[in-house]
């Protein structure tokens, strides 16, 4: 899967070069090696949306089908099947060279661990979930990405918009197709352990042509924990639960490949649970079911379709709740091995009744494609978004 989301400024580039200066011309021993690896994506893309405001609208966006980004991944060999990894990754505005996340330098990515053979990986930092590493990989945005493939509004953060911060995570080796991994961030809240804390767990497996993985996330005092440092709680399908005092969710995935043709299947079941202060007075459940397929028709030429249906469950006074259909299309060129030009569509249609962004009103569900749409959604029910792009990665 191509890696996904700088400042251009010459602190950021001098801090890259001394790195890697650092790294080439440390002292190694006689068994010891180390390498560092400079890499990154630039995606910008022309786009088109349906009911903005009541209105169509044409647009740049960058990061469509690859987050713009660049990072350091380094290693060095301990012996004895034992290393050091380390990984720094930003994400940045392509069209502006603005930082993606104001005062956050690596805003993705920033962690140092142990990697052996035999007992596995140990890591420490700000990191993705192994829910999002090991069932993200086989749902709909590794395949349709996140900006028009995601789940409505990403609410169940299965493209990459969750990360943890001050977490260890732990994977272990694959043993007979089995792996898995768990990580525990930290609230750091003294005298409080578990306030802020944050949790996830996930089991992958693969034998022969078939894949699967089942992941599990919790988070506690969404809108005041050290340990989350973001999470997709800012479209109309659930910023209305952001003062959650516990967001639960739970996915799985599946996929089998024949040749050139890939189809997969997904599930998705997100909780909130209110607390003290939340707005909103009921737990809140949303179910979602999809279904992906890809083909490879030449070796440079891609294409990949998805569908899911999105379901709220019967809480805080509606009766009608929300359902959400979307179609998600993609079509992809590599010109070269590392520059493609590609094609994006997606189509959502959302009926029946929300709960608005103060937690208490009640107002029609409104259509959101993706992850892409979650500050621009529709004026109404439905959504369409088309895009064509170019993505260089390096």
């Amino acid at each position: 899967m191509w890696m996904k989301r700088v400042k251009a400024s010459r602190a950021i580039v001098s801090g890259i070069f001394i790195a890697v200066a650092a790294s080439a011309s440390a002292p190694m021993t006689a068994h010891a090696q180390s390498a560092v690896t400079l890499y990154g994506d630039v995606d910008n893309a022309i786009n088109y949306t349906s009911n903005q405001k009541g209105k169509h609208n044409f647009y740049l966006s960058q990061g469509e089908l690859n987050a713009s980004k660049f990072g350091l991944l380094g290693s060095e060999d301990l012996g004895g099947g034992l290393k050091t990894i380390f990984r720094l990754e930003s994400g940045f505005n392509s069209l502006t060279g603005a930082q993606s996340s104001a005062g956050v330098e690596f805003n993705r990515q920033a962690y140092v661990g142990l990697s052996d053979q035999q007992f596995g990986t140990l890591t420490i930092g700000r990191q993705y979930t192994p829910y999002f590493n090991f069932v993200g990989a086989l749902g709909p945005t590794g395949y349709l990405t996140g900006a028009t493939g995601a789940h409505p509004g990403d609410l169940d953060a299965l493209d990459t918009t969750l990360r943890f911060n001050n977490s260890l995570t732990y994977t272990s080796p694959v043993l007979s197709g089995l792996q898995a991994s768990a990580q525990y961030g930290l609230g750091g809240v003294a005298g409080n352990f578990t306030h802020g804390n944050t949790l996830s767990a996930a089991l992958t497996y693969a034998v022969a042509n078939f894949r699967a993985a089942v992941g599990y996330v919790r988070l506690a005092d969404l809108a005041t924990s050290n340990a989350l440092a973001t999470v997709a709680d800012n479209s109309p399908v659930n910023v209305a639960y952001a003062t959650a005092h516990t967001n639960q969710m739970i996915a799985a995935a599946a996929q089998y490949k024949s040749g050139n043709f890939m189809v997969g299947a997904n599930y998705s079941n997100v909780l909130y649970r209110p607390g003290a202060g939340s707005t909103f007075r009921d737990t809140a459940v949303f179910n979602t079911y999809g279904v992906i397929s890809t083909y490879q028709v030449t070796p440079a030429i891609n294409v990949a379709a998805g569908y899911s249906y999105t379901r709220a469950s019967e809480s805080n006074g509606i009766a009608d709740s929300a359902r959400y259909n979307q179609f998600s299309l993609e079509q992809s060129y590599s010109m070269t091995k590392r520059t493609a030009i590609y094609f994006l569509e997606g189509y959502q249609h959302a009926s029946g009744k929300a709960i608005a962004a103060n937690g208490t009103s009640i107002v029609d569900a409104v259509a959101v494609v993706g992850d892409g749409q979650n500050t621009t959604p529709s004026s109404g029910g439905s959504q369409f978004v088309g895009s064509v792009g170019l993505r260089h990665f390096f």
